[in-house]
């Protein structure tokens, strides 16, 4: 192995390490078998299929010549992943139908009122949200700066992020209690 090839190696194995936080409760997951729903078992195979896929990457990076193998582990990896966890979306949407249907057919309300109803202050959503405007303002400055626009163009990078945890934390203000 060449001196260059030591610190992509040492990176992948620190974080495939470090992906324990997700790979060892998606196991759990798949360990519990029946007593999760199939949705969260299909997400949790992604989740494993991802990371063993990183995994794999590291001795790939030690040995000689693993540009090709690597790049199609790393692309079989992420389109498994991908694959699974669109299904366990689908599964999980079917099991939430059949919820539904089963609590009508009950007439009894929902189990817990206005879950599910403001899917768009979900916290998955507003984290994805918040990250996208974090990661918009250094890329209007290196934009404006690349064009080589004004000191005012260059005050939108740090704007945007702002106005985004503005926006939120304005949301949460009104949003009910309870």
């Amino acid at each position: 192995m060449t001196g260059s090839a030591v610190v992509p190696v040492l990176g992948l194995a620190a974080v495939t390490a470090a992906g324990c936080v997700w790979y060892v409760p998606s196991l759990a997951e798949l360990r519990a078998g029946a007593d999760r729903p199939a949705s969260r078992r299909l997400a949790a195979a992604g989740c494993l299929v991802g990371w063993s896929a990183v995994a794999l990457l590291v001795p790939l990076l030690s040995a000689p010549g693993w540009a090709l193998p690597g790049a199609a582990v790393a692309v079989a990896g992420a389109a498994a992943t991908v694959v699974l966890r669109l299904l366990a979306v689908a599964v999980r949407r079917r099991e939430e139908r059949e919820a539904a249907a089963d609590w009508a057919a009950l007439r009894l309300p929902d189990p817990l009122p206005g879950d599910g109803g403001d899917r768009a202050a979900s916290p998955g959503r507003v984290a994805a949200g918040l990250g996208l405007a974090l990661a918009a303002g250094p890329a209007l400055v290196l934009g404006a700066a690349a064009l080589g626009a004004g000191p005012a163009a260059l005050l939108l990078g740090p704007a945007v992020p702002v106005a985004a945890v503005a926006a939120v934390a304005a949301r949460a203000a009104r949003r009910p209690r309870g």
